[in-house]
């Protein structure tokens, strides 16, 4: 059972996407877990053979519990004693999180048919039998593209995916109680001309069909990963032996789920995308989030989460870190003010981007010198 925060003390076994004697492979989807984050694909690590379950659907287990027994290649079978089978224990309530719960479709008791989380929610507005559907998925497994090419459309008035909004705002409010009673938080805002980057933009998106044309949340991303390669004192977690920088940088952008709430799952190495891959990336991320079929890597990696409420007309906004990260950026409007340029007045499209950082592994001097990196890799956009 992985941890996909440091609040995590148990997840739930809900339903199994590989069956025993199945070869697995380096990121394969093996299981579905449902969590305080709702339900989390779970991926593979390692190159295999699934040998036996050791949790049975529907069990919850505490985090590092063994869900399976994998064979490595060349290895032999393991005996059956040297991994007893999980028992169920009680555990204690984990504290709540900021994210989005499991859909309601997967609350229910597995029918016994392999599928994705998106499928089986999806299947049930539609009112298919999922056991009716052939599974082009791993192992068979039935997929969202499955259901939707059974050809029965989904009813109009469609239902909010299961979310209970009072719960969402308990579990929001109890994370960011944890967050003001155990981290420091220090701010600073910084105004950033972006006369360059939106006019290499524009340029850009000139000659592109509009599928593939670029946002200005991705040369965000991009110049704070390339910043944070610089100054690590921002990426990373703080844990009981302190801060610890991660060399890797995987950038959590922040995505509104409908109805209420928010998850931040990770782009994965953003330093060293392109902008294409990185844009590629949050238009996956968005449709995911909202489908319910995040994974548990996305969750549990991120290094450091950028947030913007831009799209909703707020100037600026002061955020609150998401432990065990060390600092969150914030991201508001982008908007025409007036700006000195070489003496003269002018208007400029500008922004203003917010730092929150924990005081126990850095101070203001050094997340001005973060701020004013992101500044400068913005003035050359061509160079992200």
């Amino acid at each position: 059972m992985p941890s996909l925060g440091s609040d995590m003390e148990a997840g739930t076994l809900v339903e199994w996407l590989k069956r025993p004697g199945e070869n697995l492979r380096r990121g394969d989807i093996v299981a579905v877990v449902e969590t305080q984050k709702g339900a989390i694909e779970i991926e593979i690590f390692q190159d295999g053979i699934l040998e036996e379950y050791l949790v049975d659907i529907g069990q919850t287990v505490p985090v590092g519990t063994p869900l399976a027994r994998v064979r490595g290649p060349g290895e032999a079978a393991a005996a059956v004693e040297e991994a007893p089978r999980a028992v169920a224990e009680p555990v204690a309530t984990p504290l709540p999180m900021p994210v989005a719960p499991a859909p309601s479709a997967l609350k229910a008791a597995v029918t016994g048919a392999l599928a994705s989380p998106a499928a089986r929610q999806s299947a049930a507005q539609r009112g298919l039998d999922l056991a009716a559907l052939k599974g082009s998925g791993p192992g068979g497994a039935v997929v969202l593209a499955d259901v939707e090419a059974a050809g029965v459309a989904p009813p109009l008035a469609r239902k909010s995916g299961g979310l209970d909004l009072d719960e969402m705002r308990k579990a929001i409010a109890a994370a960011m109680i944890r967050s003001k009673r155990e981290i420091p938080h220090y701010y600073l805002s910084h105004d950033i001309d972006l006369a360059a980057a939106t006019s290499w933009l524009e340029r850009t998106n000139a000659a592109r069909e509009p599928a593939e044309r670029l946002l200005m949340g991705a040369l965000f991303l991009k110049a704070v990963a390339l910043a944070l390669t610089k100054h690590k004192a921002f990426n990373g977690f703080y844990g009981d032996g302190g801060f610890m920088p991660s060399e890797a940088v995987h950038v959590g952008a922040a995505v509104s789920i409908r109805g209420g709430g928010l998850v931040a799952p990770a782009i994965h190495d953003t330093d060293q995308l392109d902008l294409d891959a990185i844009m590629a990336k949050m238009r996956d991320l968005v449709a995911r989030v909202r489908a319910g079929t995040l994974r548990s890597s996305e969750l549990a990696d991120t290094t450091v989460t950028v947030s913007s409420l831009g799209e909703r007309g707020v100037e600026g906004m002061y955020s609150i870190i998401y432990p065990p990260q060390v600092a969150i950026l914030g991201i508001g409007k982008v908007r025409e003010r007036p700006w000195v340029v070489e003496g003269q007045v002018a208007p400029r499209p500008l922004v203003t981007m917010t730092l929150a950082g924990d005081h126990r592994v850095s101070d203001g001097h050094r997340g001005a010198l973060l701020l004013n990196e992101i500044d400068r890799l913005l003035q050359e956009p061509e160079a992200l």
